[in-house]
């Protein structure tokens, strides 16, 4: 069987107790090394196999799957965050379907989490933005038309951005011309949860200019919205005066 696992953000412990329990299991662990934290490989066992996925194409990638599965051994796919998210894991799944291997799936813990934790930032804020876009820039791969950076920024909502670094000055020009003030306040997360994680601070118009003073270049989350710095409302649920289904408040709104 194939166990596709989320390695979690980057700190060894935020992986999934039930994640590390696979891997302690594990006959034949494929891990993604570009992006996940070679220390969870102590969880492994002494005799397991181990691959670096940065290595190999999907199609060796499979060639290892089939050969434990003949072999009737456990595998691991220890994918960086949480699968589901930029892992390319569907296509995987797919030939394992077609190849009657059984899978499962355990997921992580996503840097967009790992973000928000070391901002000290929650991206959901009353009155000021109850949606998150989980998106990035075009690169070598492709974004549908209707999912283009000016199309999410009209909508003002958080935006935590993967895989664009490297694009800063036109990622400015486009969350701007989508409808962001060049003042709105924008992070940059270097490395989110690793021991070496970094926060800069600035805003939509100074993305660039901040990477570059900082020799950011790659591995880093960007986030843009002004939950990063506003003033928001109580939370009506815990407010004395908001009647729920287990307490009556004072009175109802």
């Amino acid at each position: 069987m194939v166990h596709f696992v989320g390695a979690g953000s980057g700190a060894v412990d935020l992986i999934t107790v039930r994640g590390m329990k696979l891997l302690e299991a594990a006959d034949v662990v494929i891990y993604a090394g570009s992006l996940v934290n070679k220390e969870l490989l102590s969880y492994c066992r002494t005799d397991c196999e181990i691959y670096n996925s940065a290595m190999m194409t999907l199609e060796e990638v499979i060639a290892v799957m089939k050969q434990a599965e003949q072999q009737g051994k456990q595998t691991v796919r220890l994918h960086t965050g949480d699968p589901s998210l930029y892992g390319a894991i569907q296509e995987q799944i797919d030939i394992l379907e077609e190849a009657g291997i059984a899978y499962d799936w355990c997921p992580g813990v996503s840097s967009f989490c790992g973000a928000a934790a070391a901002l000290h930032t929650e991206y959901t804020l009353p009155n000021v933005s109850q949606s998150v876009v989980i998106t990035r820039m075009e690169g070598r791969t492709a974004v549908p038309e209707l999912e283009r950076i000016e199309a999410w920024a009209a909508h003002q909502s958080t935006m935590v951005i993967f895989l664009s670094t490297g694009l800063l000055p036109q990622l400015e020009e486009r969350l701007q011309a989508g409808g962001y003030a060049k003042h709105t306040p924008a992070a940059i997360v270097y490395k989110a949860t690793w021991p070496d994680e970094q926060v800069f601070r600035c805003t939509v118009s100074t993305l660039a200019e901040t990477a570059e003073e900082n020799h950011i270049t790659k591995t880093a989350l960007i986030v843009v919205g002004n939950v990063l710095d506003a003033t928001y409302e109580r939370s009506k649920l815990y407010h004395p005066e908001f009647t729920t289904e287990f307490r009556k408040g004072t009175q109802d709104f």
